[in-house]
């Protein structure tokens, strides 16, 4: 059964060839725990005032014994949910101090995903990441490479990924029902403009300047982590960090995860040849206002090669034979183009339907052949961590999704066609885009 999971001598190979920049995955100080099906894990959650308290509720079947965030105060309502766990500021103190975890969930902002979730996988921990996996591209192969190496079960927070919607488009398509994909189209009509919050705004993108005093209890300088030095200001934290290159993977990261997942696992996509962008309201700091990314795959095996253009705050054009009133996903999603017709789908993959909509009446749907997953993404995690097994989007799966993504933003970045050399991590035709491959981590901390 195609799974669209790198094996584990694949990736740790991939690692390999990625050491040669400066670091390989180790192996893990400890083994995790082992439990029956009956028994609870016992859960850490780091980064619990946004997305990871939505996360910890789908986990509370589990034992919540520890809470870690660098902003009390923006945690407050999670830490007041689980009186009886322990609360941390900082992540390395809960790794070193709390010796009964068995698992951490990493819902931090993006820049701090890979630190985090590297510490947690060497010390023998289960580990589920939010989406976007990490902040470049160096650091996704690396955190597969060290999830292999060290055996442990990880997961991305890619909820679509365990829904119903793309599972039947993977047997839809594999089953023939629009034949050879060659050409996809992927939007997010959302936009992140204008950069900032309400209160503060760049019309530019441009940073603030004003130096605004740390509001109390708030650790900033755990909150940059690797991430360059900055003063403190409201623009960033919390909740609005995502526009800014230094902290956030914009809505490619955002999104992006989210729907082009769908297109990975249906079409079996290996890494791109080339990724060509043009951006709009382009500048330094911030994720540009618009932009529209071209991937060129190759053929994988019998598969042919593939097109795959990515629309960002903005949509593609209406594909032909959409019928004339009926719209596409507001937000985003997905229009399979194949040989023999078009599918179209939500961001999530979810709603999956053939066009025109009389194809998808007439459609006679193959068997299911999938497994299906009961009770979420976070409880499909749990189980497989019980068992020992990977989980459906774990690393060797969610890092190659993610350095697609990532490819892209380096793209926008550069404005321009880059040339991609997957096996060494490496722009072959603007040297200059190198440095967005493996971005440099402020002094005293290390991946």
């Amino acid at each position: 059964m195609a799974t669209g999971h790198l094996t584990r001598r694949e990736v740790l190979s991939l690692g390999v060839a990625a050491a040669g920049l400066g670091v390989a995955a180790r192996a893990a100080a400890g083994t995790p725990r082992r439990l029956a099906a009956n028994e609870k894990l016992n859960l850490a959650g780091v980064g619990i005032g946004g997305m990871g308290a939505g996360n910890l509720r789908a986990m509370e079947t589990e034992n919540i014994v520890a809470l870690c965030d660098v902003d009390p105060t923006y945690a407050a309502e999670t830490i007041k949910r689980y009186p009886k766990a322990r609360v941390f500021t900082d992540f390395r103190q809960l790794l070193d101090q709390q010796k009964d975890i068995d698992a951490v969930l990493i819902a931090t902002p993006d820049h701090t995903h890979a630190v985090i979730s590297m510490a947690a996988m060497r010390a023998g921990k289960h580990v589920y990441t939010q989406k976007p996996l990490c902040h470049d591209v160096y650091e996704a192969r690396m955190l597969a490479a060290a999830a292999a190496e060290c055996g442990v079960t990880t997961q991305m927070g890619i909820q679509g990924h365990s829904g119903e919607g793309a599972r039947l488009i993977c047997e839809w398509i594999w089953a023939g029902a629009i034949g050879e994909v060659t050409e996809v189209d992927a939007w997010c009509s959302l936009s992140y403009y204008p950069w900032g919050h309400a209160g503060w705004s760049s019309r530019w993108g441009t940073r603030p300047t004003e130096t605004p005093a740390v509001p109390p209890g708030l650790a900033w300088d755990l909150w940059l982590g690797p991430a360059p030095e900055r003063p403190y200001h409201p623009a960033y934290h919390p909740a609005v960090w995502r526009c800014w290159w230094d902290f956030g993977c914009g809505m490619m990261g955002d999104r992006g995860a989210h729907t082009l997942d769908s297109v990975f696992w249906a079409l079996k996509l290996t890494q791109p040849t080339s990724v060509d962008a043009t951006s709009c309201g382009l500048n330094p700091d911030t994720h540009p206002l618009s932009a529209i990314v071209t991937y060129r795959f190759p053929a994988r095996g019998e598969l042919p090669p593939v097109k795959l253009t990515w629309y960002e705050g903005t949509r593609p054009p209406r594909p032909e034979g959409l019928e004339d009133g009926r719209r596409l996903p507001e937000e985003g999603g997905v229009i399979f183009k194949g040989s023999k017709g078009q599918l179209v789908c939500g961001v999530y993959g979810d709603g999956p339907r053939l066009i025109p909509e009389s194809r998808m009446k007439d459609y006679q749907r193959p068997d299911k052949s999938l497994p299906r997953v009961e009770g979420g993404h976070e409880q499909e995690w749990i189980r497989a961590c019980k068992a020992g097994q990977p989980a459906g989007a774990g690393f060797s799966y969610s890092g190659p999704l993610t350095e697609i993504c990532l490819l892209g933003n380096i793209a926008k970045r550069m404005d321009a066609r880059i040339e991609w050399d997957a096996a060494n991590l490496k722009v072959t035709n603007l040297s200059e885009a190198n440095r967005y491959v493996r971005t440099e981590y402020r002094s005293g901390w290390t991946l």
